[in-house]
């Protein structure tokens, strides 16, 4: 008896969808950063789960690279680090009341301090029986975190006489700069002369800083006057530009996120075919439409129409409303033609080096900037980490780099 079964093509190895990892291009990126700023330090920010790349295989990639400090916003954040074995100096520096204050002690985090936290620092000193060790933050005019300029001194005040007390050392004195990014801009000046005022008062206090720090990567890589002892670098040690005018080629970095999946359907439809939720876009001729497995609940920002997805070395433009876990292209009345088919390798950013699509491209897509896109890219979405450690080949995430 004959079989009418169908043969079921071998299953494809690739993966459905993944975030790629160069973790060489980020250790070229901090090196880049490293000898732009020194003689200062260079603390590498891995905060948001390194952008999005990955906090434990990034912050080991840019360790080797020479990075002499990590950064991440929470305790929290710091402490996975710590567990994955990480002993370079770390900061963290945005709590609540609810931060774990004391295992940062317990761990060696050094703890950013804007003026509430200094009594559950010393708390937590006092029950860790362990010095803590702290950067006091001043506001120089971004109006987020930080202590206010007029009670600068009152905070140094108090946390010398914490200090006195052998509860805490003041290590750090450290700002952050509101538009570093458009670099003409003369609020930064004002900024950086606050700065100098403050880190003088804590100085004066009796406060011996290890390190003084304000410089973003926009100032990083523009204004040699802010890099003081430590520059933290976050978006430039992910291969991507602060700046509006210039590219990351221009600045000579390397983007590390590649982001891809593989074609879902290719269908063939005729002319007058609606297509996505709202049926903004209507098919004005006979043509196949490519289903692209990515949507916004893996972090594609949903209003991003036209953002582009590379295929086979053809751009297209993404047709339509984005959905929750999925996208549509038109590819063509002739897509056959060229190897369009389920399993094709759809490519939404990378480094851009072929001509294709960058994280950039899909920020302007989108009415946002490219720090947004890499650091929305979800949990769904598993990283695959290459050209890290002693070979090239690529490893799930959570595995050891």
């Amino acid at each position: 008896m004959t079989s009418t079964a169908a043969t079921v093509p071998s299953r494809v190895s690739t993966p459905e969808r993944q975030a790629i990892i160069d973790l060489a291009a980020i250790g070229k990126n901090v090196a880049a950063l490293r000898a732009i700023a020194a003689p200062a330090r260079l603390m590498a920010v891995v905060k948001a789960d390194a952008y999005g790349h990955g906090a434990v295989p990034v912050a080991r990639a840019a360790v080797a690279a020479g990075a002499e400090w990590l950064g991440t916003a929470h305790i929290s954040e710091a402490l996975v680090l710590r567990r994955a074995g990480i002993d370079t100096p770390l900061l963290a520096w945005l709590h609540t009341p609810s931060s774990d204050f004391a295992a940062a002690v317990a761990h060696g985090i050094d703890i950013g301090c804007s003026g509430w936290e200094l009594e559950y620092i010393a708390a937590a000193a006092r029950a860790e029986e362990r010095p803590a060790r702290v950067h006091l933050k001043i506001d120089t005019g971004l109006g987020r975190n930080g202590c206010a300029m007029d009670r600068w001194d009152a905070l140094v005040a108090d946390a010398i006489a914490y200090q006195d007390q052998g509860l805490l050392r003041v290590v750090g004195v450290f700002s952050h700069l509101a538009v570093a990014d458009e670099p003409d801009r003369p609020e930064t000046d004002r900024q950086l002369q606050l700065f100098r005022e403050a880190v003088a008062v804590a100085e004066d206090a009796g406060a011996d800083l290890e390190v003084r720090h304000i410089a973003n990567t926009p100032a990083t890589l523009s204004r040699p006057d802010s890099h003081f002892d430590l520059v933290r670098v976050g978006l430039g040690i992910y291969g991507l530009s602060p700046f509006a005018d210039q590219t990351s080629a221009d600045l000579g970095l390397h983007p590390a996120m590649t982001l891809q999946t593989q074609l879902a359907l290719c269908k063939d439809v005729p002319a007058g075919q609606g297509v996505s939720y709202g049926l903004n876009f209507i098919t004005d001729r006979p043509t196949t439409l490519g289903l692209v497995p990515l949507g916004y609940a893996d972090g594609i920002p949903r209003i991003a129409t036209g953002g582009p997805v590379r295929i086979n070395g053809v751009t297209y433009p993404v047709m339509g409303r984005i959905a929750m876990d999925q996208m549509v292209v038109d590819l063509g009345p002739d897509a056959g033609n060229r190897g369009a088919d389920p399993g094709t390798a759809a490519v939404l950013f990378g480094n851009g080096a072929d001509g294709g699509p960058t994280v950039d491209d899909w920020a302007a897509a989108a009415g946002t900037i490219n720090y947004e896109v890499v650091t929305r890219i979800s949990p769904r979405v598993p990283r695959t980490y290459v050209n890290g450690g002693s070979g090239s080949e690529p490893r799930p995430e959570g595995a050891d780099a």
